[in-house]
C-alpha cells in the first residue's frame, strides 16, 4: 500500500511540472522552431540533497519514446550548469529524441564547491534512482546508456566501467540499487585522473587528495563484462589528448569488450566545428538505436 502511494505520488509530481517545450519552441518561432525536435520535459526531478541543496535531472521525452534512455551528463570541467532543454537538445543529442529515445540530463555537484569524487558519487546515486523509479519515468531499466563529453565523458565511463549491485545492507533504498548501464558514448574523455590532480585554477574540481584518483579513473576499471562503449575524440585536441581515447580503446580491446574509437580528423575539444560536431553525434545516435533500441540484441 505504501509503495502504491509513493508511485502515486511520484506521477502527480511528474504531471504537475512537465512542460510541453514544443509549444515553448513554436511561439517563439524564427530558426528555433525548425531546429527544436518535439518533446515533452519534466524539469528539475530530485534524485537527491546535498547540504541542503537538491540534486536534479531534466526529463526529455519524444512523442515517440519506446522505453529506452540515456543519461546525459551536464559536465564540463566538472562545472555542472543549468541550460535550457531544448537548447541542450538542438545542439547535442537531437538524434536520440528523434529515434525514440528519452533523454535524462543530469545535473552533480558542480566546481568550485565539490570535487571529482563528489561529482561521480552524485551522478552514480542518479543513475540508482533512474532505476529504482523506471516504471514512474517511463522507461525500461535494462536499456538504459550513459553520454557526456569531456568531464562528463569522463562520468560516463566511469558509470559504464565501474557498475555495482549496488549495498543491500545500506538504509537509504537508492543506494541499495544496482548501478548499471546498457551501453556507453564518451567525448574526448580523460580517463586517467591519477596524472591530472592537484591544485587548478581552471578545473578547480581536480584539487582533491591524490590517494583518490585511482578510485575515480575509468581506465583502472575495465572488465570482459563491461557494456559496449564508443569513443569519440579529435585529433586536434589541445585540451585533452588524444592519447587517453587511444588508450581507453586498448584496453577495452584487450579486454573483448564491444568497442569502437572514431577520430574526428582535425577535431578540437569540443567540436567547435559543425561538421565534426554532426559527425560525432550520428555516430552516437547510432550506437545508442543499435544497443539500446527496441530491436537491441535481437
Amino acid at each position: 500500500m505504501l509503495k502504491r502511494a509513493r508511485t502515486l505520488l511520484f506521477a502527480l509530481a511528474v504531471a504537475a511540472v512537465a512542460v510541453p517545450l514544443q509549444t515553448a519552441a513554436q511561439q517563439a518561432g524564427g530558426a528555433d522552431e525548425a531546429a527544436t525536435p518535439a518533446m515533452e520535459v519534466t524539469p528539475d526531478v530530485v534524485y537527491g540533497h546535498k547540504d541542503g541543496m537538491a540534486l536534479t535531472f531534466d526529463v526529455i521525452r519524444p512523442p515517440n519514446a519506446h522505453g529506452a534512455a540515456v543519461l546525459y551528463m551536464v559536465s564540463g570541467g566538472w562545472f555542472s550548469r543549468w541550460s535550457p532543454a531544448e537548447r541542450l537538445a538542438r545542439r547535442t543529442f537531437s538524434g536520440l529524441l528523434e529515434n525514440g529515445i528519452t533523454v535524462l540530463a543530469v545535473r552533480h555537484g558542480s566546481a568550485p564547491r565539490y570535487n571529482v569524487p563528489e561529482a561521480e558519487a552524485d551522478v552514480r546515486r542518479a543513475l540508482r534512482y533512474v532505476r529504482l523509479h523506471a516504471d514512474d519515468l517511463e522507461i525500461d531499466e535494462d536499456r538504459l546508456g550513459v553520454f557526456g563529453g569531456s568531464a562528463g565523458g569522463h562520468l560516463s565511463l566511469m558509470l559504464a566501467l565501474g557498475s555495482d549491485q549496488g549495498d543491500e545492507t545500506a538504509e537509504d533504498v537508492v543506494l541499495q540499487t544496482p548501478a548499471r548501464v546498457a551501453a556507453v558514448v564518451a567525448y574526448y574523455p580523460p580517463v586517467d585522473i591519477r596524472r591530472m590532480t592537484g591544485p587548478s585554477e581552471r578545473f578547480p574540481a581536480l584539487d582533491f587528495p591524490s590517494e583518490q584518483a585511482a578510485g575515480i579513473s575509468p581506465i583502472l576499471f575495465v572488465t570482459e563484462d563491461d557494456p559496449p562503449t564508443l569513443l569519440i575524440h579529435g585529433d586536434a585536441d589541445r585540451l585533452v589528448n588524444i592519447n587517453h581515447s587511444e588508450r581507453m580503446y586498448a584496453a577495452l580491446q584487450e579486454h573483448d569488450v564491444e568497442s569502437e574509437f572514431i577520430t574526428i580528423q582535425g577535431g578540437a575539444h569540443g567540436f567547435p566545428n559543425p561538421a565534426h560536431r554532426d559527425r560525432a553525434q550520428a555516430a552516437m545516435t547510432e550506437w545508442f538505436v543499435q544497443h539500446l533500441g527496441p530491436n537491441a540484441g535481437n
